[in-house]
């Protein structure tokens, strides 16, 4: 199974899992009238509208490039997560106004028994959702699935609060006050959501330990004598390598086009979804300050 088919199954199971959960979790709230419920029974609807952006971006993002957009259509990702980060953070905004209402107008929680059945079936459906996607993250690297995830992991814990708060239901105060701890952590997620689709926007460099990786496989190839000027960025599900390739000043056009070869294959074989741009130039310019113009800070 390719890695957009992967990505593609995890968008549907999304969707899927978060109408069955508002469909469950309103009839729990009908029954219940527990304000933590309906904490979580709003998330799922944003879940619905969430899931949706996400399935559509990740259709967008697996366009091939075309004509007008030789990168690709990865930004898509990042996009649709950054407005599921503005609608999360809606829901608790929302969530934390009804809960400190509730804390002054005592409402009991009827039908315990309905809301504990629902919820902890909730939290089986969700749990299953997560370890799904945290799956299809490692094999892919998809944004807008490691997003969604993060999201659905918020939903968990959320959960496990609500079942707590219903086991203790003759505490009048612990119903409203969870709520409130499940809107923060929501709002947590919201601005990590944020955080990793903003950083993809603005073009930020690849993790360390990838960079690290990719300088290693560039220096263990052979005749390489060294490189500069690294630069990366991930788009969506595709990740763009650029540097400088330091060779020997003799080598003929053939030998040194046969060299950049052999890198970027051994970086493709190594990272999937890698797009590599390599420049050849002679070790003899290692030192020439001025012919290095980006990244100088960094390579040196």
């Amino acid at each position: 199974m390719t890695n957009a088919q992967l990505v593609r199954i995890a968008t549907l199971a999304s969707v899927s899992v978060a109408v069955t959960m508002l469909m469950i979790k309103f009839y729990a709230w009908l029954q219940t009238d527990s304000v933590s419920i309906l904490a979580s029974l709003l998330d799922s609807g944003f879940d619905i509208i969430a899931s949706l952006m996400i399935m559509l971006a990740v259709y967008i993002a697996q366009i091939p490039a075309d004509k007008e957009h030789r990168f690709g259509h990865g930004k898509a990702e990042p996009l649709a997560a950054l407005a599921q980060s503005v609608f999360i953070a809606g829901s608790a905004l929302y969530l934390m106004i009804y809960s400190v209402e509730r804390i002054w107008v005592d409402t009991p929680v009827e039908n315990v028994n309905i809301g504990l059945s629902v919820m902890v079936l909730s939290l089986v459906l969700t749990t299953s959702l997560v370890i799904f996607q945290k799956y299809v993250v490692h094999k892919t690297r998809s944004t807008a699935i490691a997003a969604d995830a993060l999201h659905y992991v918020s939903d968990v814990f959320a959960t496990i609060l609500i079942i707590v708060s219903l086991f203790f239901v003759h505490l009048n105060w612990i119903d409203p006050i969870l709520a409130m701890l499940i809107a923060l952590w929501i709002l947590h997620s919201a601005y990590q959501i944020a955080q990793e689709a903003l950083n993809q926007l603005l073009d930020r460099e690849l993790s360390e330990s990838m960079r690290s990786e990719i300088s290693e496989i560039i220096l263990s190839t052979p005749q390489v004598r060294g490189f500069n000027d690294l630069r990366s960025y991930q788009s969506g599900p595709n990740c763009f390598v650029q540097l400088d390739l330091e060779l020997d000043d003799h080598l003929t056009l053939l030998q040194a086009h046969d060299i950049t070869e052999q890198v970027t294959e051994r970086l493709k074989n190594r990272f999937d979804n890698l797009d590599v741009l390599i420049h050849q130039e002679p070790v003899s310019l290692r030192h020439d300050r001025h012919h290095h113009t980006w990244g100088k800070e960094y390579n040196e």
